[in-house]
């Protein structure tokens, strides 16, 4: 497959800049999806230890991929604790 590729781009130069945008956008994908599962307090890998880890976030924890006009070091705790 890899051979393949490299053949179609020496025959053809011009392809090689779709090559690069499509691998950029596959790994992206993928970094993005490991930052999900490794990250995101909705995934629990582990429930003999942390059955339910989205109790255990604070208030001013950030964990969204990118906020625009939120700043969460200003919150405040209003929420009991279980």
């Amino acid at each position: 497959m890899f051979r393949l590729m490299v053949t179609h781009a020496k025959k053809h130069p011009s392809l090689i800049p779709l090559f690069l945008i499509i691998g950029s956008g596959g790994v992206g994908a993928a970094l993005y999806v490991m930052r999900l599962a490794i990250f995101n307090p909705d995934v629990c890998w582990d429930k003999k230890n942390n059955p339910e880890p989205w109790n255990k976030l604070a208030p001013n924890d950030q964990y969204k991929f990118y906020s625009v006009n939120v700043d969460y070091s200003k919150f405040k705790k209003d929420r009991p604790d279980f």
